[in-house]
């Protein structure tokens, strides 16, 4: 892989070119200082981007591939995501602000594994297989049916900037193990991590226009969803720029699939262990300076535990090294932006204003001033209705909140737009028995373990539409075709 301080390019029908659009500043939020300037993909540029895909799915160049061979590919990509990880991480902690600690876990090793589970999916095919065999029917003559899954087509993957490749993992690996071509498309605050991955793709070998790279404004997305080349759009990020996707497919009733944002929240069940729960619970929303959509900032406590979770935590917390993401033992990286640091702070503030207390964080790290940090931070003294245990801030920060009894707490945990993770503790039987009654896409029990790639990951209401990940994310991939013929 090539030097990764340098301006990336746009990758298209197996070529790298330079962008004709306006620059985009990389900005390394840790010192505030641009490391990078990278002309945005053009309109032309697009546009050859999704012909290039157009004609490599319907000219056969990648979807006529066996599956075997396209499972081989995948298998090269994610053994050179392995080769590559340090330098992946180090160039995610320079752009994106991950600790190198964390950073091989987010930015090599799951979307690896990912990766490897869907080059096995290829090879297999999706549940029922690529062709199933149908009963006969009598009705009114005897006749014999096959249902066929095909590809869906050309796949718009957009990712957000917090774990593109791990995103790309998702997209990318289902899209091309089921035999669809790709245009992805990253955010404009990850394009140096991104560029990084499709060299990967390119050395892996996969055939010219199998996948396309651009990036850019706003503008770039909006002619990528709506080009009459793109059969279906999978989709990571905030709801609003998500119902705005909708909206711009809906006129050619594209295939949509959207991942959208959580306010998750983190469950204590009586008699928890405190010492094991909390600083579990506290890495949970703090991980990649708590930008990530499943985050649990949302902290559901017996009301006779609050105290001592409330002090418990702010010990663990301030214990937590905050700094330079290239130090090998910082913990809490900046945050993505100064725009998106002022953001948060505008929540903070006007939590304060309505009452809420902050016994631990709230403030920019001293020493620091360079970087766009904020402490990590707890908010206690808020109704669940208020807008900080509502809204996703994508930031350090979570709101502890006590409960009566368990129906109070299910009332609590669910009376949020978003549903997309959740997080009990307790002893397992009790446990399940209360997960089954929150609205959540995931439910992990006592911290759950790792990421399971055959498991899906998504959930509804303002959290998205559909899955990704697992069999279920696979088959979003597919159409499905039935043959019939008489006897």
């Amino acid at each position: 892989m090539t030097t990764p301080i340098r301006a990336a390019s746009s990758y298209i029908d197996g070529r790298w070119t330079g962008g004709d659009g306006d620059p985009i500043a990389t900005i390394n939020p840790a010192t505030g200082l641009q490391v990078a300037l990278t002309p945005a993909t053009g309109p032309v540029q697009v546009a050859a981007a999704l012909s290039a895909a157009r004609r490599a799915f319907d000219d056969g160049a990648w979807s006529r591939l066996r599956p075997a061979e396209r499972g081989a590919l995948l298998h090269r990509l994610a053994d050179l995501l392995q080769a590559n990880r340090e330098a992946l991480v180090r160039l995610a902690a320079t752009e994106i602000g991950t600790p190198v600690g964390s950073g091989a876990t987010l930015h090599a090793d799951l979307p690896a594994k990912f990766f490897r589970w869907f080059a096995d999916a290829a090879v297999r095919g999706p549940r029922d297989g690529y062709e199933q065999p149908m009963p006969l029917d009598h009705d009114p003559i005897t006749t014999s049916s096959l249902l066929l899954r095909q590809p869906a087509g050309v796949v718009a993957a957009i990712v957000a900037y917090n774990v593109p490749i791990m995103m790309s993992a998702y997209k990318l690996g289902a899209a091309l193990a089921a035999g669809c071509s790709a245009i992805l498309v990253t955010s404009p605050k990850a394009v140096l991590l991104t560029a990084a991955f499709v060299e990967l793709v390119e050395e892996a070998g996969f055939p010219a226009g199998a996948v396309n790279f651009v990036f850019g404004p706003p503008a770039v997305t909006e002619q990528v969803v709506t080009a009459g080349e793109v059969d279906m759009v999978t989709f990571t990020g905030s709801p609003a720029v998500g119902s705005r996707i909708l909206t711009l497919a809906a006129p050619s009733l594209k295939k949509v699939v959207l991942e959208l944002g959580g306010k998750s929240p983190n469950i204590l069940l009586p008699g928890t262990d405190l010492e094991r729960a909390v600083p579990a619970s506290a890495l949970r929303f703090t991980r990649n300076s708590g930008q990530a959509c499943g985050a649990t900032t949302r902290s559901l406590v017996p009301q006779r535990d609050f105290d001592e979770y409330v002090e418990r935590s702010g010990a663990f917390l301030r214990s937590l090294t905050v700094g330079d993401p290239l130090a090998p033992d910082t913990v809490l990286g900046p945050l993505i932006t100064g725009e998106h640091r002022a953001d948060v702070e505008g929540f903070l503030a006007r939590a304060r204003d309505a009452g809420a207390d902050i016994p631990v964080g709230g403030g920019r790290p001293a020493g620091l001033d360079n970087g766009f940090f904020l402490e990590a931070t707890l908010v206690t003294g808020v109704p669940n209705e208020a807008e900080i245990a509502q809204e996703e801030l994508f930031a350090p920060v979570g709101v502890i909140m006590p409960y009566t009894d368990l129906d109070d707490a299910v009332r609590i945990a669910n009376d949020v737009k978003y549903a997309l993770n959740a997080n009990v503790w307790g002893p397992i039987p009790e446990a399940i028995e209360f997960a089954r009654r929150l609205r959540s896409g995931t439910v992990t029990i006592n911290g759950g373990g790792g990421m399971r790639a055959d498991a899906p990951w998504g959930g509804p209401g303002h959290s998205g539409i559909g899955r990704e990940g697992g069999e279920e994310g696979f088959r979003e991939f597919f159409e499905v075709k039935h043959l019939q013929w008489p006897l």
